[in-house]
């Protein structure tokens, strides 16, 4: 990932519906991309009763969950969030591949935005630096599901973005 991070625009997030799919696996990061993903939201204005998150075991499960409620319609963007982080063989390649084209096939195919969120690492210093304040990834990921939910919303209602 580059730590370039887009610069966007302020979006009002009143009235923006995000759900939330957390990994419960390496928890301690993913719990704190989490908080800042809604600190993010939160302050954009969009309703605690408005953000659902649900849990899964790892990372492979984020993306049936991610369909299931893309799919649903309910919300205007969906956001997948996992760390994996790399050990004595290739599978966290594995894991973050299939993971991550499977939530943007969902994304494509039920027509909702998806936010991968799943962050990709060597070990848990690149872990530690992209998930708290060095690299703020979850914030990253809350902005990016504001912009692509104010973009659903008014894709949804006809209107030009």
């Amino acid at each position: 990932m580059s730590l370039d991070a887009p610069i966007g625009e302020a979006v009002d997030g009143r009235g923006h519906r995000i759900a939330v799919v957390a990994s419960r696996y390496n928890g301690e990061f993913v719990e704190s991309l989490l908080r800042r993903l809604q600190g993010v939201l939160s302050t954009a204005g969009v309703a605690e009763d408005d953000i659902e998150v649900l849990r899964v075991p790892g990372s492979l499960e984020l993306p049936y969950a991610v369909n299931e409620l893309a799919r649903s319609k309910r919300f205007h963007c969906v956001v997948a969030l996992g760390v994996v982080i790399a050990g004595q063989t290739d599978h966290h390649h594995v894991v973050g591949t299939n993971a991550s084209r499977a939530l943007q096939d969902i994304a494509v195919s039920a027509r909702v935005p998806v936010i991968n969120g799943v962050v990709v690492v060597s070990d848990r210093g690149q872990a530690e630096a992209r998930c708290g304040d060095e690299i703020d990834r979850g914030g990253e990921f809350g902005r990016a599901a504001l912009a692509m939910a104010h973009v659903s919303k008014k894709l949804r209602s006809g209107v030009q973005p």
